[in-house]
């Protein structure tokens, strides 16, 4: 699990509030729950607002992949798919679907079994880039919904501080309220601007780099569905599917298949 967002979520609130302190302020000022209430609770009404009803569930989803992320691990993919070249060379692509039924990949899964099924390599191109696009479509949807959180929640920091101002001077004829009024009317300002910059702007960011880094593992897939359906030699495909990986994963996946040599030779 990949918990690089909340650990900078939390690390960048940490920062804030040691910021305050070191600026000689108290961080429970923070604590406003009307500024809170209005900033974080309208931010999220507005942008539901701008979605349909059935959708918040996959707003809750991308959320939860933002949070828990799993890293994709494409030189386990391309392993994988050399496995099943290897295989569909020596026993026949039909020798293939017993083990399609382990693969825990779906759209993986769905390539194979496309083979299986005879289907021409066109079609399997049609039928894969489909769902590709159907995936990168889900995506840009979870990533906007946070991106426009980002973008009302400095809004409405802003109207919490006028409704702030507003009731301060309303109550001019008492001086010795007036300041903690002004403090407490511009938190609803701070806390705008920190939660689009330090909690929505971030997730909307992951999601992209989710969403990219999930298209080109797709495409990899893509790559090597159609070599094994084609017939070409395990060889040359991993060499084709490893431009997808960079310098680094590639000598990592080098060192881990000598690796895996020598403990099979030791075991002979």
């Amino acid at each position: 699990m990949d918990v690089a967002t909340p650990v900078g979520i939390v690390a960048a609130l940490i920062a804030v509030m040691v910021a305050m302190v070191l600026d000689g302020g108290n961080p429970a000022a923070l604590i406003a729950p009307s500024a809170i209430l209005l900033v974080i609770g309208g931010t999220v009404a507005v942008s539901l607002a701008g979605i349909r009803f059935k959708e918040i569930g996959r707003i809750t989803g991308a959320l939860k992949s933002a949070i828990m992320a799993k890293s994709v691990t494409a030189e386990e993919t391309v392993e994988t798919l050399v496995k099943f070249a290897e295989m569909a060379r020596r026993e026949g692509v039909l020798a293939l679907e017993t083990a399609a039924k382990d693969l825990t990949d779906p759209f993986l899964r769905g390539g194979i079994q496309l083979i299986i099924d005879g289907v021409d390599g066109e079609k399997i191109r049609e039928i894969l880039e489909a769902d590709i696009e159907a995936m990168r479509s889900r995506h840009k949807a979870g990533s906007k919904f946070f991106k426009d959180m980002a973008g009302y929640a400095p809004t409405l920091g802003i109207l919490g501080t006028v409704m702030g101002l507003i009731h301060v001077l309303a109550n001019l004829s008492s001086p010795n309220t007036l300041g903690p009024a002004i403090s407490a009317a511009f938190t609803a300002t701070l806390w705008g601007v920190m939660t689009a910059n330090v909690i929505w702007l971030p997730i909307s960011n992951k999601l992209a780099h989710l969403a990219e880094q999930e298209h080109m593992a797709k495409l990899l897939i893509v790559d090597g569905a159609l070599a094994i359906q084609s017939g070409s030699s395990p060889r040359l495909l991993e060499q084709q599917l490893m431009t997808y990986l960079a310098p680094a994963d590639r000598a990592s996946g080098d060192s881990q298949k000598q690796a895996k040599t020598q403990g099979k030779g030791k075991a002979a």
